[in-house]
């Protein structure tokens, strides 16, 4: 199977069985809001509090902000929750690239183990 029907299949998979990835609908708050939340999310964002961000940008559905968060668990290998974050961005490209290390992560761990069983590798 080629790189890009595997990265396909793994997403087509998560969406299909909501394994951990939640989708928001679209924000009904009002836009003058929004723009205050955003607001207020950047400075918590930018004075290190990530999960109060993280909060106002899930409910006012900002993806720049979304993305960030993801960069940022990403830059503490916290690579799960940034492919959520990621997916609820819809940043198709960083989801992607997540996927793929998520993969080559699982790979190595079932190669590891078919060698330590003696199951070749």
């Amino acid at each position: 199977m080629d790189k890009t029907a595997f990265k396909i299949n793994i997403l087509e998979k998560l969406e299909d069985e909501a394994i951990f990835l939640k989708g928001t609908s679209k924000s009904n708050v009002e836009s003058s809001q929004k723009a205050m939340l955003n607001r207020k999310g950047n400075l918590l964002f930018n004075s290190g509090d990530i999960e109060g961000s993280r909060r106002i940008f899930i409910t006012t559905g900002y993806s720049d902000g979304l993305s960030r968060v993801g960069d940022y668990y990403r830059s503490k290998k916290r690579l799960v929750d940034a492919l959520r974050m990621y997916y609820l961005a819809h940043d198709k490209q960083k989801s992607d690239e997540i996927c793929m290390e998520l993969a080559l992560f699982i790979k190595g761990l079932l190669k590891e183990d078919n060698v330590k069983t003696g199951r070749g590798g």
